[in-house]
């Protein structure tokens, strides 16, 4: 059976349509899809799982050093004040990023000097063995099961899928095939800047207190192109700060599908809008597949 996690409706059917005509008319090399990792792969709320990673890193750091303390964003880690955290990302999807800019100041700060095996070797350890706060589940359970159908779907079909995500790359290279069955090299995401040095073992790589670029908005589009050198024939997110890649989905005279996926099942789920108002009137206006999680998914997790 077919996408057995999907129940039959409009969605599923655009999805299998969509399929079909790519297979029939669009080369193999050519069957590009590009997807969200955070809200779209998997769950975000109550903060996107990457967050959680950093604010402990954080509440340590206020902890060795109460200077710290009175600091944003140190402070609203070690004081668990995750209303500013939440205030902070809804305003950066309005388009206010001063309160982001103080968060990616601390984000920069948190991981200096580290090695990109050490900083991996953290986040994996991190995704495999820290639950979810109100799920239960460990994090790497947290992903979408309709959505890893899809994926496989399109992997059957010829599709070659890439993550292209806010979050950060080198946060998701280390389970991303497992996962995913997307490998490393197939990960586009926000990363820091990054520094060789030399040594007689052969050097490494450090993360530097540097920002290199945030994968959102319309740095998408770029970097999907910069990263695969093709216009994706599929895209899929979540929120605002997904729709210049969805836009970016259309190739004239081939087939494409948009999907934007609405959280609005609270017994399985979450139930919230907040950060995809713009993305939902996007799709009513240019008629983009919207996916809702209580209406069209026969399971979630």
């Amino acid at each position: 059976m077919t996408l057995p996690g999907w129940r039959d409706g409009h969605a599923k059917e655009a999805v299998l349509e969509f399929v079909r005509r790519a297979v029939a008319e669009v080369p193999v090399e050519e069957r590009v899809a590009v997807f969200d990792n955070d809200g779209t792969l998997w769950c975000e709320k109550p903060m996107p799982i990457q967050l959680d990673f950093i604010l402990r890193r954080l509440a340590a750091m206020a902890e060795a050093d109460a200077a710290l303390r009175d600091r944003q964003p140190w402070r609203a880690a070690y004081e668990r004040e995750y209303g500013w955290l939440a205030t902070t990302l809804d305003e950066h999807y309005a388009g206010d990023d001063r309160n982001v800019r103080v968060l990616a100041a601390g984000i920069l700060a948190a991981y200096e000097g580290i090695t990109v095996e050490d900083f991996e070797a953290q986040s994996e350890r991190f995704l495999r063995e820290v639950k979810h706060p109100t799920l239960g589940r460990e994090y790497l359970r947290c992903t979408y099961a309709p959505m890893i159908e899809l994926l496989d779907h399109l992997a059957a079909n010829g599709f070659t899928s890439y993550i292209v995500s806010g979050g950060g790359r080198d946060f998701m290279r280390p389970i991303s095939n497992e996962v995913y069955g997307i490998p490393r090299e197939r990960v586009i995401g926000s990363t820091v800047a990054l520094e060789y040095r030399s040594d007689e073992h052969g050097g490494t790589v450090i993360h530097k207190a540097e920002a290199d670029y945030l994968d959102d908005g319309p740095e998408k589009p770029v970097r999907i192109w910069s990263r695969a050198g093709r216009r994706p024939l599929l895209a899929a997110g979540n929120s605002n700060g997904d729709m210049a890649m969805l836009n970016f989905a259309q190739r004239p005279g081939k087939p494409s599908l948009r999907l934007l996926l609405k959280h609005d099942d609270s017994v399985r789920e979450f139930d919230y809008i907040s950060g995809s108002e713009q993305a939902l009137k996007e799709a009513e206006r240019q008629g983009w597949t919207v996916v809702s999680i209580r209406d069209d998914w026969a399971t979630v997790f």
